[in-house]
């Protein structure tokens, strides 16, 4: 079911009139369109997996409770992301953090974003601001309630991931710097593996 809405999706963004006419007056690339496509359908599965493998390494009790923070995920981080996350991360904005001028995906249309159309560039990001906060559970599995960590994943995403997103994506700090990260070596898993720390830390051992 899932795999033919995600081709049924592929289908129309590959066959839509705002596409074609996009492709009349600027370079998108239909190959580069659908390779993204299914390189977004990957990562949500990443996530998907990541909620049935941290499922399997902890205590019975705790199976639900654990698989269901990753898919958590996709709503919370999803949505957040669409309202106000992706402008932050790559409005124009200072050195920072992006501004507001594209909350609730405004002006994120079939445009060109490079050779794929914008509103494609920001569901592939946004897959990777669910896969990170999905990522941070797996420190946190049995110390946290499940409503506290979707508090935590909201505030987080917003306040620590968009701006990490901006500077090294976004045009921000690192960025001018010459900061390169093409797989989300410091977007993704340092920002994760930094906010798991500091939560382990924080909540102390399991008991």
């Amino acid at each position: 079911m899932r795999v033919s809405a995600l081709a049924l999706a592929g289908t129309y963004l590959l066959l839509s009139p705002d596409l074609v006419a996009a492709q009349e007056g600027a370079a998108i690339s239909a190959g580069d369109t659908a390779w993204l496509l299914t390189s977004t359908a990957l990562v949500l599965l990443m996530t998907a997996g990541l909620a049935f493998f941290y499922g399997g390494l902890v205590r019975s009790k705790n199976v639900l409770n654990t698989m269901m923070m990753s898919f958590i995920a996709f709503g919370f981080a999803g949505v957040l992301w669409a309202v106000v996350g992706y402008s932050l991360a790559f409005g124009e904005g200072g050195a920072v953090v992006g501004d507001l001028s594209m909350a609730f995906l405004k002006g994120v249309g079939m445009q060109p974003n490079g050779t794929i159309p914008d509103m494609l560039f920001m569901g592939f990001q946004a897959t990777f601001a669910i896969i990170t906060a999905a990522l941070i559970s797996g420190a946190i599995v049995g110390r946290m309630r499940f409503g506290a960590y979707v508090a935590f994943i909201s505030f987080w995403g917003l306040l620590v991931y968009a701006p990490v997103a901006h500077w090294v994506w976004g045009g921000g700090w690192l960025a001018g710097l010459g900061a390169l990260d093409f797989a989300g070596g410091t977007v993704v898993h340092v920002n994760a593996g930094a906010a798991a720390l500091v939560a382990a830390l924080v909540l102390g051992p399991r008991t």
